[in-house]
């Protein structure tokens, strides 16, 4: 059964970058789930991180909230095997850390058992609003990338995608890539946003929080 479809809210002009900030940095762990059937209730809103296990998940997520230690990574990319649920002190707004993939140096079995249980989530779960996806920007859009683009698309979630460690790269070549991405998915037909982003230099971390206040309907209080 495919998702409603999502129609995407602007920001209003009262939401400030300091307003994010400060509701972002209230994040907290909420729980791990090991499979679908384990996740919370299905209500509220989430938003989703995906990528390749050495994309940058967990780093992004803990530079967003000023958190070094919220979500950890793995020494070995691809042993985290959980999907990891955040709330910003309202549990109907949740942040969702999703397993890496392709990469891990796991049997294929496992790898298997993730991408069911990912399928799954992505497609069965009413409250997921939006998708982050990341990918390297020195090795963008794998095969897996775009099958989670397609997946996206076709159950009607919006999708913003980082180009992450862009502080590996030249200026001038990280924009030449970010075009590049940018006419391969108009070629392809997909309606995504892209960014550069960077936790190590703190690059595109205000644009990424303005995203997350609209697909989660973030209000400050007065």
């Amino acid at each position: 059964m495919n998702k409603p479809t999502f129609v995407e809210q602007t920001t209003t002009s009262s939401i400030t970058i300091n307003d994010c900030q400060r509701w972002l940095q209230q994040t907290e762990f909420l729980l791990s789930a090991p499979t679908f059937k384990l996740c919370p209730d299905d209500t509220g809103l989430e938003v989703a991180f995906a990528g390749r296990s050495n994309a940058g998940k967990s780093s992004c997520i803990n530079a967003i909230t000023n958190q070094r230690q919220l979500a950890r990574s793995s020494k070995t990319p691809g042993r985290t095997q959980m999907i990891n649920f955040f709330h910003m002190g309202d549990t109907k707004q949740r942040l969702v850390d999703l397993p890496g993939y392709g990469y891990a140096a796991v049997p294929e079995s496992m790898k298997q058992e993730w991408q069911t249980e990912l399928e799954k989530y992505l497609i069965s779960r009413k409250s997921l609003t939006g998708l982050v996806l990341l990918s390297d920007i020195r090795h963008p859009l794998k095969f897996f990338d775009e099958q989670m683009l397609h997946w996206a698309n076709d159950g009607n979630l919006p999708v913003h995608l980082l180009l992450t460690k862009s502080d590996k790269l030249k200026y001038g070549a990280a924009k030449n890539t970010l075009q590049q991405v940018h006419n391969h998915l108009a070629k392809l037909n997909l309606p995504v946003s892209v960014q550069l982003f960077s936790a190590q230099n703190k690059q595109g971390i205000n644009e990424l929080c303005l995203k997350l206040a609209t697909w989660l309907q973030f209000n400050p209080t007065p």
